[in-house]
């Protein structure tokens, strides 16, 4: 191709161009619209920048409970005394508490709203689940609710949440004193999906318990929402205020206690030798037991009659949770913080958890602490403990989580048991940052605990060891959900969510890898995060807060990225459509008229040409016909062009002579946006001399049009071949179109012989004894 310069009128025309943009016209949607219209107005407790306003408050509860495990029923009984203080500016005639337990209550939101996804199928957990909440025997049993001068306060429970209505309203700035006694049978932890309770161990008759979401707890009150009163339905988690705690747990003088907190007693309720091991653990290079596995097991031998009483406190958090049992082994391995402090990263497994638990589960948590501590704000708590729970996955709370993966019998463990044990400890001990420390809104806005902490997660593994098999934190591990049609935005409330573990820990994650990769830079995206970390640490954020964060710490307009990858469903598929190459046209009449016939000359001949070949014609009979034309083709070029364009030349600058003697190929690059997702074009380019070169074009590209766009790549060597998107980084649904030239796709044909399947008469003479592992794969 040959490109013609119209060198006076290059730029008026490209500022002719300039109008505002049409937001209706030809289908275009302007991905790159402000989000100030969605997001909500800034305001005295909430800036524009994203951080705290001046005037922020948040409430404060503080917590003085008496707790007891009776082993033999598996009933908790407790006993609380909280101090609610009203920072707000608004007088409270009535508080609000959650009741999580009545999640489990027979007539619960959570039950009545279930659904089947088949009338075929359904897995025996789940009706076995169902019969037990049909039992009517789960949920909170609230047997008193009295003001400090032991006057009953009236009170009411709506499912998940009690209201107690105030004798005298709460005045901002006020502080009320009140208690409640309750108790409830703690449910079988797998069996009912819970994210606490036990589980039975057989072979010695012991139980393992992790109590969690167990004492009526603060409804939080915020400026955005008010009471924050949604039903736990299972999938929001939780919206806490922070405070401090004083909890006395009392359980079978035999057993183990992990919890939230520090513990005030060790002298009463650990030997001294488990006391001093303590101490040494503090400063060992390597996990050291406290309790043995020799102890464990003396523990779970014979069960007792007597109690013992463990007394634990805990400043500023936002939850409080415990672990107990005869079985547990319990290592421990300190890590020194920046500023001197020494934190305790500790470990609670049954003996069934070895050889797994002893060997990864404590490093787990110190690389946790090193990762998140210098990603964000350093861990602030004295302890980090990861518990072999009875709930088969993994949960979290403020300095506590139950983990799940065990080895097998035999003492041998999989693949997938290793790395799911030092990811889901990872996950859960990372959650103590996000929200235990930076306290979002779980109940509606999963993707703010769960997406950031995955992003976090990701990036602990793969400081952990090379090509650590992460499930999420590659940008390819998200395509096949962002091109289903079964999906819903980030920004949808948890309880709505399609794809829970996809849409709100996946895709976040990914999203922020991206951000950090290829949008933003290293550099820029960790002062970002680092600084949201920091501006709302031990404060409640909302997803504005932390986007607009991330814009005024960066100086980058993200406002396009949020409403592509958190408010839509759109896709990223950029095809690299055509390329053209162009030269310059010098105007010199010789040297075009000497190009087009190169050009003419380059084309292939038509068939029927071809198979004229060696026909006599009537010029070769009569050559008299031939004239001036035949001597000369359409490209000769007359005097009369050439002092044209010695004219053109001496009228012209140097600058444009310059250009017009350009020698540079000028390549034109057709791009379309068939996913509707606009994200940067990634190019990388070899040359025909062998060199490579990449170049990275943001997103803003698309600005004018979000569906096609051209880009003109300026260059004196000639190209060999273009790749669109070549390392894989931004989520690109479908790689074949990002290839100049063309790649065939490469795919494994796979042959078989179809089997003839038994019919019913041979099933029935035939016993089965001849199977073998494998016949009906």
């Amino acid at each position: 191709m040959r490109i013609f310069l119209l060198l006076p009128l290059l730029f008026v025309a490209a500022s002719a161009f300039a109008h505002p943009i049409q937001q209706t016209k030809n289908g275009h949607h302007d991905a790159f619209r402000q989000m100030e219209e969605i997001w909500p107005t800034p305001t005295s407790y909430r800036a524009g920048s994203g951080a705290p306003g001046h005037a922020y408050w948040q409430q404060e509860a503080d917590y003085k409970i008496r707790v007891s495990i009776d082993d033999e029923t598996q009933t908790l009984t407790g006993s609380e005394t909280i101090t609610y203080k009203n920072n707000s500016p608004d007088t409270l005639s009535y508080l609000w508490l959650q009741l999580d337990q009545n999640r489990f209550a027979k007539h619960s939101n959570a039950w009545a709203t279930l659904t089947q996804a088949s009338k075929t199928d359904m897995s025996m957990n789940a009706l076995r689940m169902l019969m037990i909440a049909d039992e009517g025997t789960l949920g909170h049993k609230i047997t008193s609710v009295k003001d400090k001068n032991g006057a009953s306060l009236p009170h009411i429970v709506r499912d998940t949440v009690m209201r107690i209505d105030l004798p005298t309203p709460l005045a901002a700035g006020e502080t009320m004193e009140f208690s409640i006694d309750w108790h409830y049978k703690i449910p079988e932890g797998k069996a009912m999906s819970a994210r606490g309770g036990w589980e039975y161990f057989k072979d010695d008759g012991n139980y393992v318990y992790f109590i969690a979401q167990w004492f009526p707890r603060m409804v939080a009150y915020t400026d955005v929402h008010g009471w924050n009163t949604k039903a736990f339905l299972g999938r929001g988690e939780f919206t806490l205020e922070f405070g401090n705690y004083d909890v006395e747990i009392t359980v079978p003088a035999d057993h183990i206690v992990a919890s939230t907190g520090v513990l005030q007693n060790p002298q009463d309720v650990l030997s001294k030798k488990q006391r001093d091991r303590l101490e040494k653990a503090k400063t060992a290079k390597k996990p050291v037991f406290i309790v043995t596995r020799e102890e464990a097991e003396d523990n779970q031998k014979e069960g007792t009659d007597k109690t013992r009483t463990w007394h634990f406190k805990a400043e500023n958090v936002r939850d409080f949770a415990f672990s107990s049992s005869r079985k547990f082994v319990w290592d421990a391995q300190g890590h020194k913080e920046r500023d001197g402090r020494i934190v305790m990263g500790m470990s609670f497994y049954p003996i069934e958890g070895m050889p797994l638990w002893d060997k990864y589960s404590t490093p787990a948590i110190l690389q946790t602490l090193e990762t998140y501590g210098r990603m964000t704000v350093p861990y602030p708590y004295p302890v980090a403990i990861s518990v072999n729970g009875p709930i088969g996955g993994g949960m979290e709370y403020p300095m506590i989580s139950s983990n799940g993966p065990r080895p097998e019998e035999d003492g041998t463990y999989s693949r997938r048991a290793k790395y799911g044990l030092i990811g889901v400890v990872i996950h859960e001990v990372g959650h103590n940052w996000f929200p235990m420390i930076v306290n979002s809104d779980e109940r509606n806005w999963t993707w703010m605990d769960e997406g950031l902490n995955s992003f976090l997660q990701f990036l602990a593994e793969q400081e952990w060891e090379e090509d650590y098999p992460s499930r999420r934190g590659h940008a390819y591990d998200i395509v096949d959900y962002m091109i289903s049609p079964n999906q819903v935005p980030i920004m949808t409330q948890s309880e709505s969510i399609l794809q829970f573990g996809n849409n709100a820990y996946g895709k976040p994650a990914i999203a922020l890898n991206i951000l950090r990769e290829t949008v933003m830079g290293r550099e820029a995206f960790d002062f970002a995060f680092r600084e949201y970390a920091q501006r709302w640490w031990f404060k409640r954020p909302m997803p504005a807060d932390f986007f607009r964060t991330m814009e005024d710490a960066s100086g980058i307009d993200l406002d396009w990225f949020w409403r592509g990858w958190f408010y839509s469903t759109d896709h990223v598929d950029i095809s690299l459509d055509q390329v053209t190459r162009a030269t310059i046209d010098t105007k010199n009449p010789d040297v075009e008229a000497a190009w087009k016939r190169d050009q003419k000359a380059a084309l292939p001949r038509s068939i029927t040409a071809q198979r004229n070949d060696g026909m006599e014609r009537r010029t070769d009979r009569e050559p008299d016909l031939l004239d001036f034309y035949n001597e000369h083709d359409e490209f000769t070029v007359a005097p009369k062009d050439r002092k044209g364009y010695e004219k053109l030349m001496a009228d012209m600058e140097p600058w444009e002579k310059e250009l017009l003697n350009l020698g540079s190929n000028l390549y034109f690059l057709d791009f379309s946006n068939k996913g509707g997702l606009v994200m940067p074009l990634i190019l990388g380019i070899d040359y025909e001399d062998g060199s490579h070169e990449t170049r990275r074009i943001p997103a803003e590209i698309w600005r004018s049009n979000q569906s096609h766009v051209t880009k003109l790549i300026v260059t004196d060597k000639t190209i060999r071949q273009i790749s669109l998107d070549p390392n894989r980084e931004t989520a690109d649904a479908d790689t074949s179109n990002n290839y100049w030239p063309r790649k065939p796709v490469e795919t494994r044909l796979e042959l078989f012989k179809r089997k003839q399947g038994q019919n019913l008469m041979q099933k029935m003479q035939d016993d089965g004894s001849d199977d073998k592992e494998g016949d009906n794969q």
